[in-house]
């Protein structure tokens, strides 16, 4: 586990210095990402494919949500509600990036094929959003529950469930959000309901 985690922080540490290089106003290559993330050309490209797929998604991890949306004060207080902001936001974010959001995919799902998965192939951007959302509802839930529901809302919020609702159902954005929002109130309903 520790292992897992000095992984995930090498891989997180890498985006972080793509996109600092790059507020700066500059176009880095691989290896002064590297060195500004502390880590050799050989880690960042056992990381990365390329410095394009690390650009793409050094871009993606800033535009993200972070859980500081839930601190303003148009977050609400209900677990549910809580859960649609949190979808609602990364709804907008993904509309805006759905470009580079299917390329980060893609060289997501070549990694995996290439059996490439002893390293992290993807941020994971969503969880600690919506786990902060659970941890900060009005309701409180048992911890069972609620990592339940985070899970479970894994799959309705992300890049994954655009896919979905655009390409398999061939919904428009209007009705994606709806569903969506659907999904969210009925899996806050069972979790406060003990289901």
């Amino acid at each position: 586990m520790a292992r897992e985690r000095q992984r995930a922080r090498t891989r997180k540490d890498l985006l972080r210095a793509a996109a600092r290089l790059m507020a700066e106003g500059r176009s880095p290559s691989l290896e002064e990402i590297a060195e500004a993330a502390m880590v050799s050309r050989a880690t960042a490209y056992r990381y990365f494919p390329g410095l394009d797929a690390l650009l793409v998604e050094a871009a993606l991890d800033v535009a993200a949500p972070s859980a500081d949306i839930l601190r303003a004060d148009s977050a609400p207080a209900g677990l549910a509600d809580r859960l649609a902001f949190v979808g609602d936001a990364f709804d907008s974010m993904i509309r805006e990036h759905e470009a580079p959001l299917r390329t980060m995919m893609v060289h997501a799902l070549q990694r995996r094929l290439r059996g490439e998965d002893e390293l992290p192939v993807r941020q994971n951007r969503r969880m600690p959003v919506i786990e902060a959302a659970i941890g900060d509802a009005a309701e409180t839930l048992p911890p069972a529950a609620a990592g339940r529901l985070a899970q479970a809302m894994a799959l309705v919020i992300g890049t994954e469930s655009m896919l979905v609702f655009k390409d398999v159902l061939q919904l428009g954005d209007e009705e994606a959000r709806e569903v969506r929002r659907w999904a969210t109130r009925a899996l806050a309903g069972a979790a406060l309901a003990g289901d």
